[in-house]
Order: structure tokens, then sequence, then C-alpha cells
């Protein structure tokens, strides 16, 4: 359960009595208020019908979208909420830089200029850095040359996130990881906390063939590791012919999309023409 101070647990009963709600319930819309700067919220709440949006002053969606009563104890709610969470210190201070904090992204990113959340999920935009906190994992992207507009999360079943940028609708996947830290269960048995950046010969590669100035000298290094390993395993290991057309085909695909020059399409295509 969330960590509340004795200040912030005294508001959540108040509140959890006044409006007949479970506490669990209460400190659920807390949570979605804070994740939204005090400005909105999206929840999903069985006690206030399931999935819903509110917004300060503005527009309050609920599951039950003709239940007016139920659109009216969701606002009333979100908005004590909201005031709470300006007048009070309604969760224990946490460490910038820590995971559950207001400043839950790295200090030394400094300020975002573009920030939000949605569901279980908070984003921070910097130049030329992402920074995402999902389920308590907090991960830092390079942005490499993408001008981002926007984070979102799709609904359903399938969370994945994507990112608006000059070249349309990117997953976030594809961007490569500068670190990430890892909050794990104990129960499960993991070995690593660290998520390997993908490289060019993965089906992301969107975000691979677009290398900043400033990551040149990086992926020289690893193009001289590579060649190294292949150089060593050339007597056991045959590449499969398929997984090079493959990569062809995408690079065909990431030429007619924009996202990779006449040029750069080439000589990456010579390349992996070279070791058929």
């Amino acid at each position: 359960m969330q960590q509340l101070t004795p200040a912030g647990q005294n508001i959540i009963n108040d509140l959890s009595s006044r409006y007949n709600l479970s506490n669990d319930a209460v400190i659920h819309m807390l949570v979605a208020v804070n994740n939204g700067g005090s400005s909105m919220a999206q929840f999903n709440c069985p006690e206030l019908g399931g999935s819903g949006q509110w917004m300060r002053g503005g527009m309050t969606m609920v599951g039950d979208m003709f239940n007016h009563g139920l659109k009216m104890t969701v606002d009333n709610l979100c908005n004590e909420l909201a005031n709470a969470l300006v007048t009070t210190q309604m969760f224990p201070i946490i460490k910038a830089g820590t995971p559950g904090s207001n400043q839950w992204w790295p200090v030394e990113l400094g300020a975002p200029f573009s920030s939000g959340a949605q569901n279980s999920t908070r984003y921070a935009i910097f130049p030329n850095r992402l920074a995402v906190e999902c389920n308590g994992q907090v991960t830092v992207y390079d942005t490499l040359n993408h001008n981002i507009g926007g984070v979102s999360q799709q609904q359903g079943g399938n969370d994945s996130l994507t990112f608006s940028s000059q070249y349309g609708t990117i997953p976030v996947s594809s961007l490569p990881i500068i670190n990430s830290n890892t909050t794990r269960n104990p129960q499960k048995n993991t070995s690593s906390n660290t998520v390997e950046t993908p490289s060019f010969q993965t089906p992301n590669l969107q975000a691979n063939f677009i290398e900043p100035a400033s990551n040149q000298d990086q992926y020289q290094q690893n193009s001289n590791s590579n060649a190294t390993a292949n150089h060593s395993n050339n007597n056991n290991t045959t590449e499969s012919s398929d997984n090079i057309l493959a990569l062809i085909e995408k690079l065909a695909q990431l030429n007619s999309a924009g996202v990779l020059s006449g040029s750069e399409y080439e000589t990456k295509k010579s390349e992996l023409l070279a070791r058929l």
C-alpha cells in the first residue's frame, strides 16, 4: 500500500468516511491525482465505476457515462485531493531522483521541458533524453534526433509506450537505453537489472540507424566489438541469409518512411549484402 504521512492518512480517513469509499479507493485516486500534477487524473477504480478521467475545471469521465451522481462524486473527490496535495505533505519525503518521488528522474538530467503521466506510467522529456517511470522502474532513453512532442500509452491489454516526433509515431522501445533503475519483486528470480540497448541487427531499426554526433564513438566501438566477435566465430557460425534479407527489407521500409536517407540505405544495404 502507498505510504502516507500521519497528516495524509488523516485526510484519507476523513474522505473515505464522507464519500463512503474504502481507504484503498481514496488512496488510488490520490496517487492518480498526484501523478497528474494535481490538475488531472487517469484512474481505474472499481468503486468509482472502473476506468475514468478527471480534469480540474474541465471534463470528468467515468465508466458509467450517464451516471451524473458518480461524475460529481469523482469531481468533488479529485478536487479535494488536489487541494490536499497543495496544502499538506501527503507522502513521506523521498530523495530526489528516487522512484516514487515527485522528481523521480535522475537528478543529473535537470529540469524537464515537458512531463506527464498516464495510468501507472510517468514520463519526462529532456534535451536528447526521455525518462520513463513504469511500475517502479525508471528507464532513461537516448532520443537521438527525434523531436518528441508527447508520450502515449495504449489502452487495454497492450501497455506499450509510443511517442510522436517529426518521423511520426515511434515505439519508445526502439530508442537506445542509457540506464535502467528497476525496483524488482524479491519473489521473482532475476539475474540482471540491465536491459541491453538494441543493436542494428534487432527488429527495432528505427532508432539505431540515426546516430547523433555525440554517439558516433560509442557506435564505432560497438561495431569494432561486433566485427571481432564475428571473426572469432566465423568457423563455427554461418549467418542465416533469411535474416540478412529480412534486415534489408526493414531498411527499405525505413528508407520509404524517410527515416533513412538514400545514401544511408544503400550503404547499409551494401554492408549486409557483403555478408551473404
